[in-house]
């Protein structure tokens, strides 16, 4: 239930909203914002496929203004309030170019040029992150992958004949909603209360895949998970043992071959896909809780983190002759299993 202004005054959060221009197209910007503290933080988010960031991440961006970060948002082309055909996605490049101008526009603000900031993704908006992250390595204090979509279950992918179809057929009914998947919110979501709460949001995209859209979305977790050595920034990656959407192993793969010096893996049994809408509060309260303790110790070291410098090292001084190994890096791990 969308919350009113006076109920997040109470919370101590002010929200406001707002819409860019992008090729042409209005697309919709939202930002949480502490009241009666010190930012401590700027937290950019990334909503994931079918959803939205004004009702799906309010809660997200409560959490983060209440802990005293600023929490900022965009409705990616055709999601949410944004302007654009329901779900098509023509270019996944745009995405993450469209999040990159938004988020680049309120990192040079003067008021915030000074603040430790931190990319935030689910799910597909785990794979924007990454691809942002790949095209801005040294502007990051860090990132949180909540299930990040580097490689698609194979339960809600296409066969490969299937797929090769459908190459095909992007060239001339490239928004036609015809890939054959699995219902996401069914497999996403495993509250049916919550579940039911998601479908009843009149922005959440319920109809089948398009044929453009499905090819993007896997053509970029797959360019994510040839190149999962490129990642070098700090991160914390999160994910539900028994998720059906994204694969729990690409997970594993890319904490053991990021270059990162700083990382950290929690994989959570029992959860689904959505770690912070979809379980019961016992299970979001402790993902949450694992968030704002990892973004506290890293807010702590400011924008110029020496975390942050030691990765950008680590890229540049990395040849092809002498690679770090997975026991030269120190991380921490929740629970990672073979």
């Amino acid at each position: 239930m969308a919350m009113g202004n006076q109920e997040l005054a109470d919370k101590d959060v002010h929200y406001e909203e707002d819409y860019i221009q992008r090729r042409g197209l209005k697309l919709f910007t939202c930002r949480w914002l502490p009241v009666h503290q010190e930012i401590k933080g700027l937290i950019f988010m990334c909503h994931g496929y079918g959803v939205e960031c004004s009702v799906f991440l309010r809660p997200t961006g409560i959490r983060f203004a209440q802990a005293g970060y600023a929490a900022f948002g965009i409705d990616q082309v055709g999601h949410g309030k944004s302007e654009g055909r329901r779900c098509y996605v023509e270019s996944f490049q745009d995405l993450v170019d469209d999040s990159i101008a938004y988020f680049k526009s309120i990192r040079d603000l003067e008021e915030y040029r000074n603040k430790p900031r931190f990319l935030y993704g689910e799910s597909m908006g785990g794979a924007i992150v990454l691809h942002i992250h790949r095209k801005e390595p040294e502007e990051w204090s860090g990132a949180v992958l909540q299930a990040p979509m580097c490689k698609i279950s194979e339960k809600l992918k296409p066969p490969q004949i299937v797929t090769s179809i459908l190459t095909m057929m992007s060239n001339y009914i490239p928004t036609w909603k015809i890939v054959p998947s699995e219902n996401i919110i069914d497999n996403a979501f495993k509250d049916p209360i919550k579940r039911a709460e998601i479908r009843a949001n009149p922005f959440t995209y319920q109809g089948r895949p398009r044929v453009k859209t499905a090819l993007e979305m896997l053509r970029a977790s797959e360019s994510l998970e040839q190149r999962l050595d490129e990642v070098i920034l700090p991160f914390l990656l999160l994910h539900g043992e028994e998720d059906r959407v994204t694969d729990p192993d690409i997970s594993r793969e890319l904490f053991r071959t990021s270059k990162s010096c700083d990382k950290e893996f929690k994989l959570y049994p029992g959860m689904w896909h959505g770690l912070t809408a979809g379980e019961p509060d016992d299970n979001v309260e402790l993902v949450f809780n694992d968030i704002i303790h990892w973004l506290n110790k890293r807010s702590s070291l400011g924008s110029d983190s020496p975390l942050r410098q030691a990765d950008i090292s680590a890229l540049e001084s990395a040849t092809p002759s002498k690679q770090r190994s997975s026991s030269d890096i120190k991380a921490t791990v929740g629970k990672v299993t073979d």
